[in-house]
């Protein structure tokens, strides 16, 4: 960005203000305005920062930079980059094949899990319970037989007794 059209505009303007104060304050607003182009140069720049600063803050993680080339400015845009896909997982095997009974269970959720297991279901285009099932089937499939050992703060559980 140049910034050689604004300072020639803030030139004009002191001019014409100049003006009405007589040939006296022309020429002190020409001699003035040579000296104070580098300080005009300079505080346009601290907007520019200013304006990058507060454009950053609203596209974090992105970042907006002026910096300085010769006598322009220049932005540099660092958009924030999308999160990798995570890896396609194998869908969990099919249920395995009974006779066909169906048992029935009332299941509580909270309302935020609920929520999310509603938006999977839709994402993978199935029915809840089909998408509960899935997981079910998943979380208890070959080799799951046994629960996870529970843990507390304290480290593992045991039960039992010692002698």
């Amino acid at each position: 960005m140049d910034l050689t059209p604004f300072v020639d505009e803030l030139r004009r303007e002191l001019a014409v203000a100049a003006e009405a104060a007589g040939e006296e304050a022309v020429a002190l607003a020409e001699r003035l305005t040579a000296p104070l182009e580098s300080a005009i140069r300079l505080t346009l720049l601290d907007v520019l920062s200013a304006a990058t600063d507060e454009i950053t803050r609203d596209l974090a993680p992105g970042s907006v930079e002026v910096r300085l080339r010769r006598r322009e400015a220049e932005f540099a845009v660092s958009l924030p980059t999308p999160p990798e896909p995570a890896p396609a997982e194998a869908p969990p095997p099919p249920p395995e094949p009974d006779d066909g009974a169906v048992a029935r269970i009332n299941l509580r959720l909270p309302e935020q899990l609920k929520q999310r297991v509603e938006e999977a279901a839709a994402r993978d285009r199935i029915s809840i319970n089909a998408w509960l099932v899935r997981a079910a089937n998943s979380a208890l499939g070959p080799g799951r037989s046994q629960p996870p050992p529970r843990r507390s703060a304290f480290g593992e559980k045991y039960t039992g007794w010692v002698q």
